[in-house]
């Protein structure tokens, strides 16, 4: 009995010193972070679930969707947005003090006029809007404007049971510029979206002219003499244009990009024949690398059109596609009749939309817009030496995408020429 009482007792001095450490160490415990580390963290939460729904122009399905966040930021009964013209996009509130705060809306809807007419936030505070209620919970209203590239797009007004002290009102001031500053990143994905297409439009308008009169007066030949080679040229006329004008075009694979070339070059080579011989020499696994749209096709035209089609005798072509790590290094080359270096120069950096050489100017501009100024186009050319055209594409690149949406473009630059 003495042995076990004194176990037992061993046993309760232990489970006393077990809970006595854990107990202070449970009043000792305090949570990671201050309040002001915490306030912190919650507002970038809320500013980054925000920033998700102001990645487009300001309209009514994009003011709601941040309106609530927004209200959050403010802390306010109620927030609304406006368009330019004063129209109401957004309101937000809470639910049990809707009410009270729309019965201050024509009080809002005043300093929105006052904002887009002056340009400047506007301030209405409770002693301002008599609204004959001895207990209404509203003290004050601001509205303050929306600006993208100094232009006013509409305002953020809140409405608020605090009075309108310096820190509300410059906290609706750095509220409306991260606003602003979101439409002003929409803003500019929707012109870099625009300047993609009409780059491409640009391109298309190139090819079409001359390699169309040459496929047709081709095809309208062998009908006489080779119907059913006839037949078959239709077909791959039919599946390049198909590609090349596809409408929602702004990346591609290089596996996509080589087999319209392939069905390029089987109509040239009906035009040539023998004088246009074609290597290629393709890395498997770079086939899936994502490049932009009619990147690759321009490159090869420019070397059976001007290289090959100038030289009585032809040429060969050659396309290679390298894995070079993390990155693909494509490069096509003739043996054609070249040309000046500084009269390439030239004609790519001025009149890349209407020179000689087909949208070279053009390839270069998008190559550096999707993926950086080090991957725009090297030419190597001279009279006489034939010309080589390389690229280096990133075997990936954030954001870009054979299915992505459109592409950043960038300043222009000279391309790479040497002799």
């Amino acid at each position: 009995m003495t042995v076990l009482s004194n176990a037992a007792l061993a046993v309760v001095v232990v489970v006393l010193v077990l809970t006595g450490g854990l107990i202070y160490c449970l009043r000792s415990w305090r949570p990671f972070g201050n309040d002001a580390d915490v306030a912190t963290y919650t507002a970038l939460n809320i500013m980054a679930q925000a920033s998700l729904t102001l990645r487009e122009p300001l309209c009514a399905a994009s003011a709601t969707a941040a309106a609530p966040y927004l209200r959050e930021m403010l802390h306010g009964m109620a927030v609304v947005l406006t368009n330019d013209k004063a129209d109401m996009l957004a309101w937000d509130s809470k639910a049990e003090q809707d009410a009270d705060a729309k019965h201050h809306s024509n009080w809002v809807v005043g300093a929105v006029h006052a904002v887009l007419e002056t340009g400047r936030q506007q301030i209405r505070h409770q002693r301002d809007m008599d609204c004959g209620r001895g207990n209404c919970p509203v003290r004050s209203v601001v509205v303050s404007p929306l600006q993208v590239d100094g232009g006013i797009v509409g305002t953020l007004g809140v409405i608020s049971q605090r009075a309108a002290g310096a820190k509300m009102i410059r906290a609706t001031q750095s509220v409306a510029r991260y606003v602003s500053s979101q439409l002003e990143l929409a803003e500019l994905d929707e012109s870099r979206a625009r300047l993609a297409h009409a780059e491409i439009r640009a391109l298309r308008s190139q090819i079409s002219p001359h390699f169309i009169y040459n496929a047709l007066t081709t095809i309208s030949h062998c009908v006489k003499t080779d119907p059913e080679q006839a037949r078959e040229l239709i077909m791959e006329f039919s599946d390049f244009t198909r590609y090349s004008f596809r409408a929602d075009a702004e990346f591609t694979t290089l596996a996509e990009e080589l087999n319209n070339i392939d069905r390029y070059l089987i109509l040239e080579k009906a035009r040539f024949g023998e004088r246009l011989q074609v290597k290629v020499q393709i890395a498997p696994e770079v086939l899936p690398v994502v490049l932009p749209f009619l990147a690759l096709q321009p490159l090869v035209e420019n070397a059976v059109r001007h290289g090959l089609g100038g030289k009585d005798d032809g040429g060969t072509l050659s396309i290679i596609a390298e894995d070079a790590g993390a990155d693909c290094v494509i490069s096509v080359e003739d043996d054609g009749i070249g040309m000046d270096p500084d009269r390439l120069r030239e004609e790519m950096t001025d009149s890349h939309l209407t020179g000689a050489h087909v949208g070279l100017g053009n390839v270069h501009d998008r190559l550096r817009g999707a993926f950086g100024d080090e991957c725009g186009l090297v030419v190597e050319t001279g009279p006489g030496m034939g010309t080589k055209v390389s690229m280096k594409v990133p075997k990936f690149s954030r954001g870009v995408r054979a299915i992505a949406p459109p592409t950043p473009g960038s300043p222009r630059s000279q391309p790479s020429v040497s002799a």
